[in-house]
């Protein structure tokens, strides 16, 4: 496995993969040092990330080789699914997967997933509309459905 670290709006983040994909994608709460070169297996993931935290990339089509079970690859997938700018609930999740009583499970999975931001765990929030359970930390949860969904400006005339 190779990894490079690249700064982001939401900090550091390292990115690990090789020719089969990539693997993992996680934010950094140290001050780890940033790659000063980029292997050529993870430029294609790095260059993406940056366009959609520019605002100029919304689908990400680089290869993914997430390690988990497989019911958690099979809540992966179904993130996957959620569009850009959208948001789902953990029941409704749980629905689609084809069995309500397994959303602590689907939520232990989304927990679990190791692609921050790639498969889209940030767009499951509670079934009232609140924001729970992030492990990038609510306040990053919170930034990236705002950049997702920005709120038009209201017109004071």
């Amino acid at each position: 496995m190779i990894q490079a670290i690249v700064n982001t709006p939401l900090g550091k983040t390292k990115i690990t993969g090789d020719t089969a994909g990539i693997s993992s994608i996680t934010v950094l709460n140290d001050e780890a040092q940033t790659s000063k070169t980029i292997p050529d297996e993870l430029k294609n993931a790095v260059e993406q990330l940056l366009a959609y935290f520019e605002g100029t990339l919304k689908d990400f089509d680089f290869p993914l080789a997430p390690k988990g079970t497989e019911f958690q690859q099979k809540v992966w997938s179904a993130l996957l699914e959620i569009p850009y700018g959208k948001t789902t609930s953990y029941l409704e999740l749980s629905k689609k997967l084809g069995d309500v009583k397994a959303i602590r499970a689907v939520a232990a999975a989304n927990g679990k997933n190791p692609l921050w931001i790639v498969v889209p765990c940030h767009r499951v929030i509670g079934s009232d509309g609140s924001l729970t359970g992030y492990a990038g930390g609510l306040w990053r949860k919170k930034w990236l459905l705002e950049h997702e969904n920005p709120s038009a400006q209201q017109s004071l005339f």
